[in-house]
């Protein structure tokens, strides 16, 4: 039986973000299961873990708005921009006086080159392993936001710094980014998401319900009498929905007060995304 939940968890150093879905995998056997927004091996912090008719939810968290504590060492720059890599470049060690004035700089709408290093499909190649070959990329820019950064700390060449971005934000590529504008170089020894979307650590644990009640979608209510027709995939337009609103999105399905799934509303019309289980509706 396939099992729908949504799940948080906080990913350790040294996993990679499929790896760490290895418990859940064996929890949730039978069932699909995957995540919503990848962490680096390195970096540690909050994934949301999507099993069952859950996984069709993807596009609802994966536009989320995240925050992150990075410490980024200054003075060199390796070629993944990360702990992992091979330093391809030195520079001095800036002061923290313009550290402080060049990361608070960052703050705002900006077009962003991310790793080569990546998951990014260029030219329909994953460009981390044309990367590995050795082979020349070309990173297409992306547009994203930083809505914060904030230098906690500086120690030696050591800074870390809290940001909150847009999705699709590298902090990989804003450490480099960071250096160069402070005439110097730099690369992430540490990564931390410590908030994703409406989460924090201390939502670890709740319910599936619990963690999309925080996404305070609209509620559609249904009656028992119409279990079967939801079941088959079929909204009578007419009778059962009473939701006049024109906005388009996701709303939370509830049978009798039970919560039952996810419907979605586009163009003025319905349409079922994901229930709980359709065999013990």
């Amino acid at each position: 039986m396939s099992r729908f939940s949504v799940l948080l968890q906080d990913k350790a150093a040294g996993e990679t973000s499929f790896r760490s879905l290895g418990r859940v995998k064996r929890d949730f056997k039978g069932s699909k299961v995957g995540h919503a927004g990848t962490l680096d091996r390195f970096a540690t912090g909050l994934m949301l873990v999507l099993t069952g008719e859950a996984t069709r939810l993807n596009p609802l968290f994966s536009g989320m708005d995240k925050s992150y504590r990075a410490t980024i060492c200054f003075g060199s720059e390796t070629d993944t921009l990360d702990p992992e890599g091979s330093v391809v470049a030195t520079a001095p060690i800036p002061s923290e006086e313009t550290v402080r004035s060049v990361v608070s700089s960052f703050v705002k709408r900006q077009l962003q080159t991310p790793p080569i290093y990546s998951a990014i499909h260029v030219d329909g190649k994953r460009a981390y392993r044309e990367a590995i070959k050795g082979r020349n990329i070309e990173m297409p820019e992306r547009e994203i936001t930083v809505y914060s950064a904030s230098l906690e700390s500086y120690d030696d060449g050591l800074a870390v710094v809290s940001f909150s971005v847009s999705k699709g934000t590298y902090i990989r590529s804003l450490a480099r980014d960071i250096g160069l504008k402070c005439d110097s170089r730099a690369h992430l020894v540490q990564l931390d998401r410590f908030e994703l979307g409406p989460y924090t650590r201390d939502d670890i644990g709740r319910s599936t319900e619990e963690l999309l009640l925080k996404l305070s979608l609209p509620r559609m209510d249904f009656s028992s009498a119409y279990r079967k027709a939801l079941v088959n995939g079929f909204l009578d337009y007419d009778g059962i929905l009473s939701d006049s609103s024109i906005e388009s999105g996701y709303r939370m399905l509830y049978i009798d007060d039970v919560f039952t799934g996810i419907i979605q509303k586009e163009s003025g019309r319905y349409s079922i995304v994901a229930l709980i289980s359709r065999e013990e509706i």
